[in-house]
């Protein structure tokens, strides 16, 4: 009769499988997400340069993407896609953390442009591009979120804050374009400003570097 492998033998064994099929799983996974970085780093890098109607500069692409990453953000929505230069930066980085946003943006043209553009760069599984009005989606969506990126109608941005705070999880960070402590008077920037800055439980800091970022982290409901 055959032996049997006894119960001493079998967990060895077991333990031995289960790494095997990790350790396959996550090589596997490494060469993908590798092969995803060089398609969107070879992307940003043919089009450098060329992100002119209303998109975001690189340095503040790579300062939202380095606020997901540090703060493991999976939630994410964007007010305004544009063409998608900064929803690419948010979405690169919600790969990583295995996120997924929602961009909205009003005009046709620059939406269907984005929505090419996920696709070149391979990020388009996680996106969803919207075209709509935000003024009346950004009310009627869900949530909750834990990151979010205004850039769309600057006299807008109070009513967008507010319409998305009480979504916005505690520890969420909500950051908006164009906005820095020196421009507070920027189209209508220093009523949105002033009200960010009285909330006691929000913190705001304000980053210059480039085309000036606020940041507003939630510590608590209210």
């Amino acid at each position: 009769m055959k032996a049997t492998p006894g119960p001493r033998l079998l967990v060895p064994l077991l333990v031995l499988a289960v790494s095997v099929l990790f350790g396959a799983a996550w090589t596997q996974a490494s060469a993908q997400n590798s092969s995803l970085d060089d398609k969107v780093r070879k992307f940003l890098d043919s089009h450098r340069g060329e992100w002119h109607d209303m998109n975001i500069p690189t340095s503040d692409g790579k300062l939202l993407y380095d606020l997901i990453v540090k703060n493991k953000y999976k939630k994410a929505l964007e007010i305004g896609t544009s063409t998608g230069h900064s929803g690419i930066w948010i979405a690169w980085a919600l790969s990583k953390t295995g996120g997924r946003l929602i961009t909205i943006d009003i005009d046709e043209e620059r939406h269907k442009l984005a929505v090419a553009n996920f696709k070149e760069c391979g990020l388009s599984e996680f996106i969803d591009a919207r075209l709509a009005d935000a003024h009346d989606l950004v009310k009627e969506l869900k949530g909750p979120f834990d990151f979010v990126f205004s850039d769309a109608d600057k006299e807008w941005y109070k009513q967008y804050f507010i319409d998305v705070a009480p979504k916005l999880e505690v520890g969420g960070c909500f950051t908006s374009h164009n906005v820095s402590g020196r421009r507070r008077g920027y189209g209508g920037m220093g009523e949105y400003v002033e009200y960010i800055l009285s909330l006691k439980n929000f913190e705001t800091t304000f980053n210059n570097d480039g085309g000036g970022v606020a940041i507003s982290y939630k510590r608590a409901e209210k």
